[in-house]
């Protein structure tokens, strides 16, 4: 049975301030009772509060996260160094899952480093299925730009390109950056279904322009406008933007996602508990109560 949880980003300033454990059980109170860990540090103090959450409220831990190397500012352990560990953590902690949040950063514009993360990844999934992990990955809009190479690649999208030259490595949807990349979130959820154990319950909403693009104008400075203008997509709860839950919570259930995990990555002005409560009443209110 799929379930609808939290994507554990939202929570690392709480994690900070108030523990693991204070926080997975205000998660709790709210109805959700599955976290995905991203961002927060895995040291033993934490590691151990997640660990003792899972038992006092029940909240299952739907995956851990790692980039493929240590990454200066980022709390996430590394494929490359921190292996062991990572499977360790696994195991402690109830989860067969393990996802990479995003491809380094110089790989975006570059075909041959995009290549090399995939053989880089899939020997990592390889190893990790050794002791019965396994790998995902993110997506956000970069993936659906299109690479194009004499003989070899005719317009592709760099997402389908690490799904097939990494063919170990599952992938975990996004459909906020999905809508964002210009495509259609059910049409991709099918398209990867049986590949895809998570997805993440993004909205895409078109916010209002700011006052300061009509001062900007009424200045005579148009370009600042024009960027006021086109800087209007945010982030949203579920429920609140523009796409169709109705239809995307149910396809990702039929194409075999265990986990659904709600995420926002702004919040405008909101609290975190605010915005997990917003998403889980207008969840609710679609008829997913049960996958709570």
């Amino acid at each position: 049975m799929a379930k609808i949880g939290v994507q554990a980003m939202m929570l690392r300033e709480s994690v900070a301030e108030i523990g693991a454990l204070e926080t997975l059980r205000k998660v709790r109170e709210i109805g959700y009772s599955a976290v995905e860990i991203s961002q927060i540090p895995m040291d033993e103090a934490n590691v151990a509060e997640l660990d003792k959450a899972r038992h006092e409220f029940g909240i299952e831990i739907a995956a851990l996260s790692a980039n493929l190397t240590r990454t200066p500012g980022v709390n996430n352990d590394a494929l490359e160094g921190d292996l062991d560990k990572i499977v360790a953590d696994c195991h402690r902690l109830g989860t067969s899952m393990v996802r990479i949040g995003m491809l380094p950063f110089e790989c975006m514009t570059d075909l041959d480093k995009v290549l090399d993360f995939c053989e880089r990844v899939e020997k990592a999934a390889v190893t990790l299925q050794e002791s019965g992990v396994g790998l995902y990955y993110h997506n956000h809009h970069i993936e659906f730009a299109k690479f194009s190479r004499e003989g070899e690649f005719d317009g592709r999208y760099m997402l389908d390109i690490i799904a097939e030259r990494a063919p170990s490595v599952g992938i975990e949807l996004d459909v906020h950056w999905i809508q964002r990349g210009g495509l259609n979130p059910v049409q991709v959820i099918e398209q990867y279904a049986g590949r895809v154990r998570m997805v993440h319950l993004k909205d895409y909403r078109i916010g209002l322009m700011a006052p300061e693009a009509f001062e900007a104008l009424g200045r005579g400075d148009r370009a600042a406008f024009m960027r006021g203008f086109s800087d209007v997509v945010q982030f949203a709860e579920v429920g609140e933007g523009n796409l169709d839950f109705a239809n995307i919570v149910p396809t990702a259930v039929r194409s075999g996602a265990d986990f659904l995990l709600v995420e926002q990555d702004q919040l405008y002005g909101r609290t975190v508990w605010e915005a997990l409560q917003t998403s889980y009443d207008n969840l609710v209110g679609l008829g997913f109560s049960d996958l709570f």
